[in-house]
């Protein structure tokens, strides 16, 4: 069995790992830490989880965690996870990590977008970037993941056959994308009350949003040069799922048919990664670790705009972690993540 660690399993991302981890037959949940609920049992703050995770949590602590943990999940806040991390990896333990700390290849494009100074940059250079479907062999082999979040997930994932494969022009990609609320996390603020959130729906950090650059670092990858694009989020009045419709100009004329056998073909292997005839729908991903793709053409525009949609605590955050951890523990990919979506 692997025993695994949560650190911050009481926010949404850390609390749906722990939903996952019950399942998953291989794993021995050995380490629960919250610093708000220290003292209190798992099934007493989700009483969900009664009878399925008594587990008693406590400070976080890297010299219990190194006696008692093979892997630690770490769902921190950004610039959290900095020296927690530190003292785990120098203890041997594969880490995790669900912030943005360590999902940057530029410490200084880091430093730019979180306005914070990088504690370790010395574990930010060998840091592997989580996204299973483009970084497999190399998350194998990795011993710290920086596991990516949600937007960039289902943004990335969107774009990457038509990128790859050189297919459209990378001066003026568009992404507009729609979050539900627990994206915000579980933290009280006043734009995610119920009476300010709910019908109605509003852009936020538009050319700020520091996901962007994260995005543009893995489309620069595949396309062997550099990408600027627009991203804006927006907050929609649903609890969880994200949407992206992403525009591209096509660099020649193509129909519908052959831009998704594109996608099928880049895809064909992965488990995870569903592309559609149809575009699809936020209710058919929740509760799920797939991610759904379409597309269309506008042919008057010569553009391809593509839809895609995940569930933002599961492939956007706890169920991509648990990918990540069978990767690193040859283990089958989709060991513990083999579910449908709720639908309804």
């Amino acid at each position: 069995m692997i025993r695994v660690g949560v650190l911050g399993a009481t926010g949404y991302a850390g609390a749906e790992l722990v939903r996952l981890l019950c399942s998953h037959k291989d794993t021995e949940i050995t380490i629960l830490a919250s610093k708000t609920y220290a003292g209190q049992k798992m099934s007493d703050i989700f009483t969900s989880l009664r009878g399925i995770c008594d587990i008693v949590l406590e400070e976080a602590d890297a010299d219990v965690a190194a006696a008692k943990c093979d892997v630690v999940f770490t769902a921190l806040p950004h610039g959290v996870s900095h020296e927690v991390i530190k003292e785990l990896h120098a203890k041997g333990l594969k880490v995790i990590d669900l912030s943005g700390d360590f999902r940057y290849n530029d410490i200084k494009v880091y430093e730019e977008w979180y306005g914070v100074e990088h504690a370790c940059p010395e574990l930010l250079a060998e840091s592997v970037y989580g996204l299973c479907e483009l970084h497999r062999e190399d998350i194998k082999k990795a011993t710290l993941i920086g596991n990516p979040g949600c937007y960039t997930t289902c943004s990335i994932l969107g774009l990457a056959p038509l990128v790859a494969n050189g297919v459209v022009e990378t001066k003026n990609i568009i992404i507009d994308a729609k979050s539900g609320v627990s994206g915000a996390g579980r933290g009280l603020a006043l734009q995610t009350h119920f009476a300010e959130c709910t019908e109605t729906m509003k852009a936020y950090k538009i050319a700020t949003h520091r996901h962007t650059s994260e995005i543009e670092q893995e489309l620069s990858l595949l396309a062997g040069e550099d990408i600027v694009l627009s991203f804006t989020p927006h907050l929609v009045p649903m609890k969880r799922g994200i949407l992206v419709t992403e525009y591209a100009n096509l660099k020649k004329p193509y129909t519908k048919e052959e831009l998704l056998n594109i996608y099928k073909e880049f895809y064909k292997d992965e488990k995870f990664v569903r592309v559609l005839d149809t575009l699809p729908e936020v209710k058919n991903i929740t509760g799920s670790n797939y991610v759904d793709i379409g597309l269309t053409v506008d042919t008057r525009l010569n553009r391809v705009i593509v839809v895609a949609t995940i569930d933002n605590l599961i492939k956007g955050a706890a169920g991509q972690a648990l990918q990540n951890m069978n990767l690193l523990f040859d283990l089958p990919e989709y060991e513990g993540l083999d579910m449908p979506g709720y639908y309804i």
